[in-house]
């Protein structure tokens, strides 16, 4: 069967569609394969417990988007489908571990020296000071 047979069976508007969908699908494949030559357990002795979260929650939701694509093509909605609050479920754990992981990465504030920093930015009065302030301005007559 020749590429031209192919392109007759389904209108030409949705080629581009499907060329993007087939490499997209390359794309899960090879991921897949990546990430089945490790064994599960290999990798969580590895990972630390937000990493561990981490990994759960994307292989959980790869395997209900891959459920969702399949209803689709099965003819069924997949909104209509418990599929669709699950997925959400899922991404409010996905929510949380960010969270986790953005305050982990968030500056911590060192008190010591920023008690340091403002202390020297604050104009303190000192003998050299106190002088000049006691000494008459030039523009000023002394009575």
């Amino acid at each position: 069967m020749s590429e031209d047979d192919n392109m007759e069976e389904y209108p030409t508007e949705i080629h581009d569609y499907l060329a993007a969908f087939e490499k997209s699908l390359g794309s899960v494949d090879n991921m897949l394969k990546t990430m089945m030559s490790v064994s599960r357990s290999e990798l969580l002795q590895k990972a630390n417990p937000l990493e561990q979260a981490k990994l759960d929650l994307v292989s959980v939701y790869t395997l209900n988007s891959m459920f969702w694509v399949y209803l689709a093509t099965q003819g069924i909605n997949p909104k209509e489908h418990p599929v669709k609050q699950e997925l959400e479920r899922i991404r409010t754990y996905m929510n949380k571990v960010k969270e986790i992981t953005d305050k982990k990465k968030a500056s911590k504030l060192d008190k010591g020296a920023a008690s340091r920093f403002v202390k020297n930015a604050l104009w303190e009065p000192n003998a050299e000071n106190e002088q000049i302030s006691k000494t008459p301005s030039k523009g000023k007559k002394r009575q």
